[in-house]
């Protein structure tokens, strides 16, 4: 890739952290990674109600996969105290970098600044982005009515999704909808669709970015559904309920690896099946390549295919 290239990833979790992880390697590329801060279960979620901070654990998720070598720094922030009897009282329960986050925020008395420093200390290649400093929670109204509250409780009610929203007006950060603006490339994904990458685009700054912006808007779809949150979807299912949330999609990346019968089989006990295009026709391109790689009986998108991936839609 002879130019720089300008590219936007927008989600969060270990998702996200995977796309990181093959486009930090891309010449040329400058990258803006855009986190939701809406997560508050385990450790991030303790945090938050205790300091009233945003959430922090997909941003520290990201700022490990962008970091320039992940080395045993990168292992620290991952690593988390646990209490042989299991209880989760003080530091116990806790990832390290979330503590490291915490502490970075009170003495910077800013989450972006903490987010920056901490960055800067692990090397991170490109810039990390919350997208709202603001503490919220995210809601999902289901098909029958039924409204619950929190990102770590969405998942876990047997029902569909209509819609995920906040019950209070979200202002994004001016940083991620600058780095919208000046996009070559946007990737949305992978990672749940409700719960990481639909958290920031329904922040009414960073929705209407997307859609002004003349940026190729891509869609990375997940290789298998997630129970509680996508149960029998397909990917036109997946990719409609972000064009329904107001993300604007150009082409939708889908694996064509093929996955081996006995992991397919193992995931279907859990109850997630692998992920098909169901239709002939749609608004957006179909772009089939291999992503995936098969680690421990583990469906994984590997990141040496996601920069391949990457490079070919950046060229």
């Amino acid at each position: 890739m002879a130019k720089k290239v300008n590219i936007v990833i927008i989600g969060g979790g270990h998702g996200q952290a995977a796309i990181c992880r093959g486009v930090k390697n891309i010449k040329n590329a400058q990258i803006s990674a855009i986190v939701t801060v809406a997560d508050d279960g385990g450790s991030t979620g303790r945090l938050r109600r205790q300091f009233h901070i945003p959430a922090m654990g997909d941003i520290r998720n990201v700022m490990i996969s962008l970091a320039e070598s992940e080395s045993m720094l990168g292992d620290l922030m991952n690593y988390r105290f646990e209490d042989p009897n299991g209880s989760e009282k003080d530091v116990s329960g806790h990832n390290l970098g979330n503590l490291i986050l915490t502490a970075m925020t009170q003495q910077c008395g800013s989450f972006l600044e903490a987010v920056q420093t901490i960055g800067k200390v692990l090397q991170v290649k490109g810039e990390i982005i919350p997208a709202t400093t603001q503490v919220i929670s995210l809601y999902a109204r289901m098909d029958d009515g039924v409204i619950v509250k929190g990102e770590a409780n969405i998942p876990t009610v047997s029902n569909h999704i209509r819609e995920v929203f906040y019950d209070c007006d979200v202002v994004a950060t001016p940083e991620a909808v600058k780095a919208i603006r000046k996009a070559d490339l946007i990737i949305y994904g992978i990672g749940s669709v409700y719960t990481s990458i639909l958290p920031n685009v329904i922040i009414p700054e960073i929705r209407t970015a997307l859609q002004k912006t003349k940026a190729k808007r891509v869609y990375f779809c997940n290789a298998m559904t997630q129970p509680g949150e996508t149960d029998g979807y397909s990917v036109e299912d997946h990719a409609q309920a972000l064009i329904d949330h107001g993300a604007p999609i150009d082409a939708v990346v889908v694996p064509e690896d093929e996955i081996p019968a006995e992991i397919e089989k193992r995931y279907q006990k859990e109850g997630s099946t692998v992920v098909h295009v169901m239709k002939k026709t749609h608004s957006y391109e179909i772009i089939r390549c291999p992503l995936l790689c098969f680690d421990r009986e583990l469906v994984r998108h590997d990141p040496q295919k996601i920069q391949e991936a990457v490079e070919s839609l950046a060229d």
